[in-house]
């Protein structure tokens, strides 16, 4: 390095310093920022937590920033009350900018009972953008700002305290960068006119359904591996039982007993300790605890009620036979046009959309509505009827007119 040349590392006298970190551990700097950020159109979010050992994941951090506004906010300081950032997910006139939203918004909701609204997911977005499939953020920023991410505090314990100013640096970074993205993806889809195609998603996202705990619905969780009424009868009450265990201890659903377990007691539906040490999935001395005891009486009280209702499978219509080769070159014609339209397949239609399309011209399905009927529903059952051909160009898939 030449003499007088200011190292990389350091600004140099006169230059401008950066800001200090905002770390907010009061409500009164809380109320403050929840000022400043609710006065500007949108705000990136992001959330550090701890669910390793834990049923409800145990808030540890959240992160903040909008134009002109960024903060680290710590959960966990004695005496915040993080009320006034609970009233800015709920204000409406902000909008709300996560990656990857589903486990930030089930955060958000244990907190306040309600769903932030409204929101963009930039995963969401990156894949009607072209970028692929659930792209990681890292990934992102790297093909959309040209950065690397630093991953050395990948792995803290974010429980632990004092953090250190390179792990609420690290933090910070995931909403200083994310602040960047939005405006980005958004001026990308709204040039190419796919704003709006990322209502359904978003508002799959907002529906409260798929946040649901309530323990009687568990099983619906899980994959049937018997449908007659007695087992998923069986499989209801264990499931149910395993999920109330697991909220009042506060612990993960494999700490209670394992998924195979469930299966294994709606196949035997145990009576007693004799029944439940006859199974390979249930730990040993599982039937003498009381746990064990309250579970046998789950169940004797749902196969003696009278009134209880009837589990009836409504299988599927088999796919007609020989509408395999249709669904090959459907999937190729779908891939094509991804590419075309430079959008993640994914999000265009799924494989189980696709058997529908081959089965039926009017299959209920949403690659047949809206958008994705334009980019790629009407051209498939083109494609079907034989008014569209696809051929081997340079080795290149084309579709030409039959």
């Amino acid at each position: 390095m030449a003499e007088g040349t200011a190292s990389p590392l350091d600004p140099g006298p006169g230059a401008p310093q950066p800001a200090p970190m905002r770390v907010i551990t009061k409500t009164a700097d809380l109320e403050e920022l929840r000022q400043e950020l609710a006065s500007q159109p949108f705000v990136a979010v992001d959330t550090e937590f701890m669910r390793e050992t834990t049923y409800w994941p145990k808030l540890c951090l959240i992160q903040a920033a909008a134009p002109g506004a960024e903060a680290v906010i710590d959960p966990l300081a004695e005496g915040l009350d993080l009320q006034p950032f609970l009233d800015l997910m709920a204000d409406t006139n902000v909008l709300k900018v996560f990656h990857a939203a589903r486990q930030d918004l089930e955060i958000f909701l244990k907190l306040s009972a309600q769903l932030p609204h409204p929101v963009f997911d930039t995963q969401i977005a990156a894949m009607a953008c072209g970028y692929g499939d659930t792209v990681a953020y890292d990934a992102l920023v790297q093909q959309v700002l040209k950065r690397r991410l630093d991953k050395s505090s990948r792995f803290t314990d974010w429980s632990r305290r004092p953090l250190s100013e390179p792990q609420l640096a690290y933090a910070l970074a995931d909403v200083t960068h994310l602040r960047e993205l939005y405006p980005r993806l958004r001026e990308k889809l709204q040039s190419a006119d796919r704003l709006s195609w990322l209502d359904e998603e978003h508002a799959y996202l907002l529906d409260p359904a798929i946040y649901d705990t309530t323990p009687e619905n568990a099983w619906k969780r899980l994959k049937l591996r018997k449908t007659t009424p007695d087992f998923v009868l069986g499989l209801q009450v264990a499931a149910a039982w395993r999920e109330r265990q697991s909220q009042l201890r506060d612990v993960p659903r494999g700490r209670i007993v394992k998924d195979e377990a469930l299966y294994e007691i709606a196949e035997i539906r145990p009576t007693g300790a004799a029944d439940f040490d006859r199974m390979r999935a249930v730990p040993r001395g599982f039937g003498n605890s009381r746990a064990a005891q309250e579970l046998t009486q789950a169940l004797e009280r749902a196969f003696s009620d009278p009134d209880r209702a009837v589990y009836k499978y409504d299988r599927p219509p088999p796919l007609p036979s020989g509408l395999g080769s249709t669904v090959e070159l459907l999937k190729v014609l779908l891939r094509h046009e991804a590419e075309t339209h430079g959008v993640a397949p994914r999000l265009i239609a799924s494989a189980s959309e696709v058997e529908a399309i081959a089965a039926s011209d009017d299959a209920d399905v949403p690659a047949l509505r809206g958008w994705r009927r334009k980019v790629f529903g009407e051209r498939a059952l083109a494609l079907k009827h034989g008014k569209l051909a696809l051929k081997l160009k340079d080795g290149k898939v084309t579709v030409q007119d039959a």
